[in-house]
């Protein structure tokens, strides 16, 4: 895919229609995340892609899901425990995001979409079909550095970090309280190491940041917003919407960069 400097300046503002876009889009995400939890990198990826390259949506992303999934941690108490059983996926997916970055380069082209738009569709089918499997504890201290390398790769390949991270989380039997902070530990682990990957490619320079920062505030709204809706709406059916809007985003993005497999 390539790596090398790219040209941010519209996300320093020079563009506004872009600025006020990627704005609409992590309140959005936002919204999303405060509904069901999570989908904030997801949504903003799938939405971004459609007119920026995935590196530079990538790098906009680094703020908001940073201190949105920090937060999502919370109770601090409870993190060395899920830290220690996790260890595994979280270095592998340390391993695999900056082995991915250096052999890939930051995303960019059409071969990034069309990576971008598959792993939006796998993502969005499994979690509409509703698939769950079953990890033994006897099994997590190898398949969870497997998972999270794959992850990581990913990761490094498309910006998007839930699969099949996700997936591996839900199948630990873990409650919904600890299931939701292990997501926030491990999508937090994701995006620092996304974070440095971008950085080890010379595609996180100093505007980028101040940018990433700016979207902040929108995705803080639309979570707000997400957590009202959320006593108004039916989280089952509002997650349906967003995974049948995530498969035919992905299905657009794969038609767009099928270029590549020609």
């Amino acid at each position: 895919m390539g790596g090398g400097r790219m040209a941010f300046a519209d996300l320093a503002g020079t563009a506004a229609w872009g600025t006020l876009a990627a704005a609409g889009v992590f309140a959005v995400a936002g919204m999303v995340k405060g509904v069901v939890g999570l989908g904030l990198p997801t949504v903003a990826m799938a939405l971004l892609a459609l007119w920026m390259a995935p590196a530079q949506a990538a790098a906009l992303l680094v703020v908001p899901s940073l201190l949105t999934n920090v937060w999502q941690m919370r109770p601090w108490q409870g993190v060395p425990p899920l830290w220690r059983r996790l260890a595994g996926l979280q270095l592998g997916v340390c391993a695999g995001t900056w082995g991915g970055a250096w052999w890939l380069g930051a995303p960019a082209g059409e071969g990034a979409r069309l990576a971008l738009g598959v792993a939006l569709i796998a993502y969005a089918l499994w979690s509409l079909a509703g698939a769950q499997g079953v990890t033994p504890p006897r099994h997590e201290r190898w398949l969870g550095p497997l998972v999270g390398v794959v992850t990581g790769t990913v990761t490094a390949a498309t910006g998007v970090f839930v699969v099949p991270a996700v997936p591996y989380l839900q199948s630990l039997g873990l409650q919904r309280d600890a299931l939701v902070q292990a997501m926030g530990l491990s999508f937090t682990v994701s995006t620092l190491a996304l974070a440095g990957g971008l950085i080890a490619q010379a595609s996180l320079p100093p505007a980028v940041w101040v940018a990433s920062l700016g979207m902040l505030v929108p995705a803080l709204l639309g979570m707000a917003a997400g957590q009202w809706l959320r006593q108004r709406l039916s989280p089952p059916a509002f997650r349906r919407c967003m995974l049948a809007s995530l498969l035919a985003l992905g299905g657009y993005l794969v038609w767009a960069g099928r270029a590549v497999l020609l």
